[in-house]
């Protein structure tokens, strides 16, 4: 059964770094695409980044220049690596395909603050 695994969360200072991993279970993952997706207390999910199985990449407009989305087949996982990160991206995160087709994870917690 297809399933997936996040982890890399933590708490960081306002300008601070981290790398998300997504660690997927199954066959298909190449032939996938994939995504990123955050959820902040009282909020709705939004997607934040997405790649295609070919490595094309999108963003929401408050990931872009700041966050970047790569995947690597082999390790049949996603990572997303966010800098400069601020108090607004504080959220649990969950990895998924671009119409939440898989059984979401636990996610991860990412906190931002002073």
């Amino acid at each position: 059964q297809e399933r997936v695994v996040e982890s890399g969360g933590g708490s960081v200072q306002p300008g601070g770094s981290l790398r998300l991993s997504c660690v997927y279970s199954g066959a298909n993952f190449r032939f996938l695409g994939m995504a990123w997706y955050r959820q902040a207390p009282g909020k709705q999910r939004e997607r934040v980044a997405s790649i295609t199985s070919g490595g094309s990449t999108n963003y929401a407009d408050s990931a872009k220049g700041r966050f970047t989305i790569s995947r690597d087949n082999a390790k049949t996982t996603m990572y997303l690596q966010m800098n400069s990160l601020n108090t607004e991206d504080t959220a649990i995160y969950y990895c998924n395909t671009p119409v939440g087709a898989l059984r979401w994870g636990q996610g991860t917690q990412v906190t931002v603050s002073s």
